[in-house]
């Protein structure tokens, strides 16, 4: 079976009318299908507030495994809508959630990943002429709890599917149609991107690019699945993330982040370095932007970036392991990133980066550059007005050659 997974996004399902054009796409691809699809519209968000409305619970793990379980209601929920909204139109579908598909995860809840995929209903189902809708976001635990995904799940849910599954491609649908050279939001002139690497997309991803979720891009590069992302009311072939991106300009894109924490530790002279992270890996919290003092320093300083909604989760553990010394969270920042390639073969692009800022008046600290990828902290109130700088500085509104 040549199979095709497709992913659709909560805004593609945020009403009755579009669940019902969804079911039609899906209709007429014509192939074996798989379909992963996310809570409709904000539900997520509905039920969240719902969990506060009930009161402050304790941060453990106990409330954490009540909250997965509800919050995965809304993907089972929008995996039923769609299947019977096929089902209307003589389509053979089935909902399923992550349990009775088999994906194993590890780890915390709300940022488990997935372990294992055993497709073998899966595939039972699709040899039966079936479209398999799958509820994304989750999946279950060596104990049988559900644990779901964190940030982007649907996504990563998706791509694991079609490795597992053996697709080649992975459609990934939304209310945007491509990746674009910045926020289309904040940048009028900025381009859609129809090709870009799986690297490359990855670090946009990290960097705040909304569209794809890194561990979905990362996934997909592993799996060599090419991933295509494509408005779900239009037609446009969107943007391919796979293969070379063939472009004259090293710098690709722009990319801003909002949710970012800028976290300084400092202690009475012992390294901490170790046990710091160990606390952010134990909490399955992403760190960037890392610095540390030396080994012959009086005093331990370590400075690094997280993302501010994982603060919660490691503030006390961080507060506890500076034994004495100070922990100061500034959340009041962002982080601005140009991603593209050879970026430190080129240092006279952060060189340009920081220079075109300062020209602005618009203060930077705490720089990290890669290959393919140059960041920044700024003031919270200055993103707009940086990304929009940036992407005039560096051309991208202009066709690559």
């Amino acid at each position: 079976m040549v199979v095709l997974v497709q992913k659709y996004g909560g805004s593609s399902l945020s009403t009755v009318d579009k669940v019902r054009a969804v079911a039609r796409r899906v209709a007429a691809t014509g192939r074996p299908t798989v379909v992963v699809v996310s809570a409709r519209g904000d539900t997520t968000d509905d039920l969240l507030r719902t969990a506060a409305d009930l009161g402050e619970p304790p941060e453990n793990a106990a409330a954490a495994r009540e909250l997965d379980q509800l919050l995965v209601t809304g993907e089972a929920a929008s995996a039923a809508q769609l299947a019977l909204a096929l089902l209307c139109l003589g389509v053979p579908a089935v909902s399923l959630t992550g349990a009775q598909i088999g994906i194993r995860v590890t780890g915390r809840h709300g940022a488990g990943l997935i372990d294992s995929i055993d497709v073998t209903r899966i595939r039972a189902h699709l040899l039966a002429g079936d479209v398999v809708v799958v509820g994304g976001f989750h999946g279950v635990d060596e104990h049988g709890d559900i644990v779901t995904l964190g940030r982007g799940g649907s996504d990563t849910t998706a791509v694991a599917l079609a490795a597992a599954v053996g697709a080649a491609d992975c459609e990934i649908y939304t209310d945007v149609d491509g990746v674009y050279t910045a926020d289309p939001r904040l940048v009028p002139t900025a381009r859609k991107v129809p090709n870009i690497r799986p690297g490359v997309m990855a670090e946009m991803a990290f960097a705040g690019a909304g569209v794809l979720h890194s561990r979905a891009v990362e996934l997909a590069a592993m799996r060599q699945v090419a991933v295509h992302v494509r408005s779900s009311t239009g037609a446009d072939l969107g943007t391919v993330v796979a293969g070379e991106l063939e472009t004259g300009n090293p710098v690709v894109a722009v990319t801003h982040d909002l949710d970012v924490a800028r976290v300084l530790i400092q202690g009475s002279g012992a390294d901490l370095a170790a046990e710091v992270l160990d606390i952010l890996a134990r909490n399955s919290v992403p760190v960037d932007l890392i610095a540390r003092s030396g080994p012959h320093e009086d005093e331990f300083r370590m400075g690094f970036t997280v993302r501010g909604s994982d603060v919660v989760e490691v503030r006390l553990a961080l507060e506890r392991a500076a034994k004495g010394g100070g922990v100061r969270i500034d959340e009041d920042v962002a982080k601005v990133s140009l991603i593209g390639m050879g970026m430190l073969s080129r240092p006279t692009y952060v060189a340009r980066m920081l220079a075109a800022l300062a020209t602005a008046d618009i203060p930077t600290s705490w720089v990290f550059t890669s290959q393919v990828r140059a960041s920044v902290t700024v003031p919270r109130d200055r993103v707009a007005a940086a990304v929009a700088l940036l992407h005039d500085e560096f051309g991208l509104a202009e066709e690559a050659a």
